[in-house]
């Protein structure tokens, strides 16, 4: 299929090759499975239609149409399989065997979602579905029921269904996610709000901490704890002694965190990570990743004078090679440079946070997991 309009420039001038959503290849399997269901024969490849209207096409990597003798009369089930492929972005999914098996369902059911193998359950509250229903979330799900009604409409069928997706291998991959901690078990969700992966985009990082942010808020959390790798979220919770589903693996992603929970707010957050990139977040930014951002040693041999270091130190700390070296550097000197960069990094989330009643604590840490610099709780309710 051809890009057109503004996102097929970007992709073109960036030089890499977009993907495509869970959610869009469990449609495309749905598809050819209930097409095979009414007329006997699987579409390969198969056409859908995104969300914003592209027609992408998929080759099927299996398919199965299944006749059954049940009682009195025939059971008839199609199976179709796509194979997910994420372009070039480094998602988790990428090369998994999405499979939608479809059967007929009782008059007047409609589209029925079942998770098979390797798709999980939500099993709690707060994200976009309700305990207990399979992890294919509300865009999937309405691509796949007007894919089946175009279907049922151009051959004639009644549009009611049961339609079980399943990933191979998904309860396994699904263990490199988020899934575990926000409550959906046995396998992965299927997602998707557009059908397209952009390479590179995080979209699906960022979507896991607002869906983290808001079974938190379900759970009834008061303190959440947004960290930048599993050393400093070991960190928060041994310091402030959270559970599991207050813990928002933030990564990079500072300004993800902030910005939604300014519009869904904790009464308290915890920012925690490693010196060098909080010392980033000191500074204003708030995509801490190192191809968008820098440690800035002007920066912090600023916060050192301001913290009592003399001229040699405060040279010193300019010229290090690393943040790491000057807090080295500092700490030897006896110049509080943590603290300083967690006090800087806690004016910058309060003013993202402006107007939501959210306090917010800081600790920096260096790569042994050692506390170097902390930030007292300011802002609503704090002094």
């Amino acid at each position: 299929m051809a890009e057109t309009g503004g996102r097929a420039a970007q992709l073109r001038s960036s030089g890499l090759r977009h993907g495509w959503t869970t959610g869009a290849c469990a449609t495309a399997a749905t598809a050819a499975a209930y097409t095979a269901l009414l007329t006997g024969e699987f579409p390969d490849p198969v056409t859908i239609t995104l969300p914003k209207g592209q027609q992408p096409a998929f080759a099927l990597a299996a398919d199965d149409l299944t006749y059954r003798q049940e009682g009195s009369g025939v059971r008839t089930q199609a199976m179709a399989a796509v194979v997910k492929d994420a372009g070039d972005d480094p998602d988790v999914t990428h090369g998994a065997l999405i499979r939608s098996t479809v059967r007929p369902a009782p008059p007047g059911s409609g589209v029925v979602f079942r998770a098979g193998p390797g798709v999980g359950t939500v099993t709690k509250a707060g994200l976009p579905l309700p305990v207990g229903e399979p992890a294919i979330n509300p865009v999937p799900r309405q691509m796949m029921r007007d894919a089946v009604a175009e279907i049922a409409a151009r051959y004639g069928g009644s549009g009611d269904v049961e339609v079980e997706i399943s990933v191979d291998g998904g309860e396994e991959i699904a263990r490199s996610t988020w899934n575990p901690r926000l409550g959906i078990l046995g396998g992965l969700s299927i997602l998707g709000t557009t059908g397209i992966v952009v390479p590179y985009s995080c979209s699906a990082w960022i979507d896991s901490i607002r869906r983290g942010v808001d079974v938190a808020r379900a759970a009834g959390r008061t303190h959440v704890a947004g960290c930048t790798g599993s050393t400093s979220e070991k960190v928060a919770v041994a310091v402030h002694g959270l559970p599991e589903d207050a813990l928002l693996d933030m990564g990079d992603f500072a300004g993800a965190v902030l910005k939604y929970l300014k519009r869904h707010p904790v009464p308290r957050l915890t920012v925690a990570g490693g010196f060098a990139k909080l010392s980033k977040l000191a500074a204003g930014h708030l995509d801490l990743h190192s191809s968008r951002s820098q440690v800035d040693k002007g920066y912090l041999a600023g916060l050192a004078r301001q913290g009592g270091a003399d001229e040699a130190l405060t040279a010193a700390v300019a010229a290090a090679n690393t943040g790491l070296e000057a807090i080295q550097l500092c700490s030897a000197a006896g110049v509080p440079l943590g603290d300083l960069v967690a006090r800087a990094a806690r004016t910058t989330a309060l003013d993202v946070l402006t107007g939501s009643p959210v306090a917010v604590d800081v600790i920096c840490i260096d790569r042994a997991g050692t506390i170097v610099g902390r930030a007292a709780p300011a802002g609503p309710g704090h002094r």
